[in-house]
Formats: structure tokens, sequence, C-alpha cells
């Protein structure tokens, strides 16, 4: 299971956003106070024959301004990012318990009543369509017909009744053409959400039998 400390960092910037807060104000005047610091040192030994014209002191503390609105800026963004996988992780709690359609080409079976499941997105029309179900070696052990069907999304079923092996280790894949024309076909697996978390800044879902995914993989709560 995804370790829940990523989450708490991630949320607690949202619940205390004075930290970030004080951070970069911190840096910001660490940063001033350097420049002024500087720049008096410079006034102080300036030759008295040829001192620094205004031009010139003007470019220099326009600069340290340009330096510390970056800076601002960039503390600002990195802020709003932290806050946004800190909602994209509370939106994916909700998701805990459901299925879901990702990328992949498992076939999901259901013991109970004996049916294989699975999805798949087709790039076009297609006037013939079917789903070949394969073994662990690669060996095609069933097809069902689904005629012509339009681009998009489409759901099947496989009765699994007659199949003996693992049930875990079947996939599918889709072939959809139109006479000799093949058409494109996405595959997409059902899963069910069991955990959510975060890993390197990426909101990740940790799914019942294909572990984890990130959470921009899902296509489709159920």
């Amino acid at each position: 299971m995804v370790s829940t400390t990523s989450s708490y960092n991630i949320t607690s910037s949202i619940d205390n956003p004075s930290a970030t807060s004080a951070a970069t104000t911190s840096t910001t005047t660490a940063e001033q106070d350097r420049f002024l610091t500087l720049l008096v040192a410079q006034l102080n030994n300036q030759d008295p024959l040829n001192p620094m014209d205004n031009a010139e002191m003007t470019t220099q503390i326009a600069q340290i301004n340009t330096v510390t609105g970056i800076q601002k800026l960039n503390d600002t963004v990195s802020s709003i990012t932290s806050q946004f996988s800190a909602m994209q992780m509370m939106q994916g709690g909700s998701m805990i318990g459901h299925e879901v359609l990702a990328a992949g080409s498992a076939l999901t079976v259901d013991a109970d009543t004996h049916t294989g499941s699975g999805a798949f997105d087709l790039a076009g029309d297609a006037a013939s369509v079917s789903v070949q179900v394969v073994n662990a070696s690669g060996q095609v052990i069933g097809t069902e017909q689904l005629g012509s069907l339009g681009a998009g999304r489409h759901e099947f079923t496989w009765d699994t009744s007659a199949y003996t092996g693992p049930g875990g280790s079947l996939s599918f894949k889709v072939v959809a053409a139109n006479g000799t024309t093949s058409v494109d076909a996405t595959t997409l697996m059902r899963d069910k959400v069991v955990s959510v978390g975060a890993q390197n800044g990426t909101v990740q879902l940790q799914l019942e039998k294909s572990g984890y995914v990130d959470y921009t993989a899902l296509k489709a709560v159920l």
C-alpha cells in the first residue's frame, strides 16, 4: 500500500500556507539584503573622481528587482503545483472501491458469473470487430465476434465457463478492419482502486490486479 506520508505532506501545504509564504519571504529578503550590502560597499569604495552614475545604479537596482520577481514567481508556481497535487489526491480518494478503466490488455475474470470483461477504443468505424482472448503462452483460446462497430469506446464480455486454466493470466487483443484495411484499437482493462498515494509529486492509484498507475492513466470510472 502506498505510504500515507506523501499525502500528508502535500495536504499540509494547503492547511498551512503561511509556512510556505514565510520561507519565500525569508529567501527573498536575504537576497535583497545581500544586494544592498554589496551596493553600499561599492558606493563606499568607489573612486570619488569617477563616481557611479545614476543610470548604472538604476540598472543594478532594476536587475535585483527582476531576479527577486522571478524568484517569487517560481515559488508561487511551486506552491500551486503542490496544492494541485493535493487536490488530485483528495479526488483520487473518492475512487477507492470503484472499478475503473485503464490502459492495458488484462482480461478481468469474475469467478462467480464465469465471465471475462474488458473494453477498447476504436479509432474509426469498423465493418468487422473481434476480440481474441489469449493465455499466458500467447495462445488464442477464445474469440468473441462483435460485428460492425462505430468509432469510440466499446465493452465486451466473454464466457469463461469452458476455460480451466488460471484466470489471472488471461489477456485480450482487438482485431478491427474495413475489408483489408485495419482499424486501430486501444485496449482498456477493468480494475478496482484499492488505495491512493503520491510518489515524486505524482498522484498514483493502486489497482487491485494491476498494481500502481498514474492518476492520469485512468480512462473512466465505472
